[in-house]
């Protein structure tokens, strides 16, 4: 996809780590994909908040078509609140890049069981857990083996419009060439749905998400009054515009 058709955003500062508002190419895809939304993940230790990682979601171009017809009318407020929102962020065949920025050091067991754990859980509430799925997250798991993640470093997740889940990793903010594994199970997209679904692990990425993607649905609507159809708004000359960061947080 050419870089132009790619909405404006800006990129976002999460507890100093910076999502820029494109990135091109990531592990998995040859497309540009825009910054959604960003936020920190937070555990309670012992009655205190934790904060473990930053977490931005991007999003191919075509998001905006494809959720725009059941979602445009629909204010910020409405879309932080609608499970059924976040599903179809989840299940339309758009292509999706998952950064997971550390705050604090994890190994990859203990973040790849705890994904695991979560996607179980959510295919087994669905009625969708066989024995493909128990191969799948096995191999999830297994790409994990052996690696360590200080701050600083980062987990990444492309999902493809066909389905498959490319597991990648960075130990600074650069983006590597390819995966370390790829996994054909259209279902390991439970792994966005950990993130931001019913039983989300950062609801501050919700809340980004619905905040951005409804605007974004303004100005695409604005962008093309004549026809009250979503238009590509072009970016700027430099094809990003990232001189503007705004700040986020929990």
């Amino acid at each position: 996809m050419d870089t132009k058709e790619i909405p404006v955003v800006t990129a976002l500062e999460i507890d100093g780590v910076v999502f820029p508002p494109v990135v091109v190419n990531p592990p998995g895809s040859f497309k540009s994909l825009f910054l959604g939304g960003a936020g920190v993940r937070n555990l309670e230790i012992q009655g205190k908040v934790i904060k473990f990682t930053s977490i931005g979601v991007y999003m191919e171009a075509t998001a905006l078509k494809s959720l725009s017809a059941k979602w445009k009318e629909k204010t910020e407020e409405e879309l932080a609140e609608s499970l059924e929102f976040f599903r179809d962020i989840v299940s339309e065949p758009f292509e999706k890049f998952i950064r997971v920025t550390m705050i604090l050091p994890l190994t990859g067991q203990q973040y790849s069981e705890k994904v695991a754990e979560g996607c179980v859980a959510y295919w087994k509430a669905a009625g969708i857990y066989t024995d493909k799925e128990a191969e799948a997250v096995e191999k999830f798991k297994a790409a994990f083996n052996g690696e360590d993640f200080p701050p600083g470093s980062s987990i990444l997740f492309t999902q493809s419009s066909s389905g498959y889940l490319t597991v990648a990793f960075s130990k600074d903010d650069t983006l590597p060439e390819s995966g370390k594994a790829v996994i054909e199970n259209e279902r390991m997209s439970a792994v966005l749905e950990t993130i931001i679904g019913k039983n989300a692990v950062s609801p501050a990425v919700k809340r980004s998400l619905a905040t951005r993607v409804g605007e974004l649905f303004k100005v695409t609507a604005a962008a093309s009054p004549q026809n009250g159809h979503l238009a590509p708004v072009a970016l700027s000359e430099n094809g990003e515009s990232a001189a503007t960061v705004e700040h986020g947080g929990d």
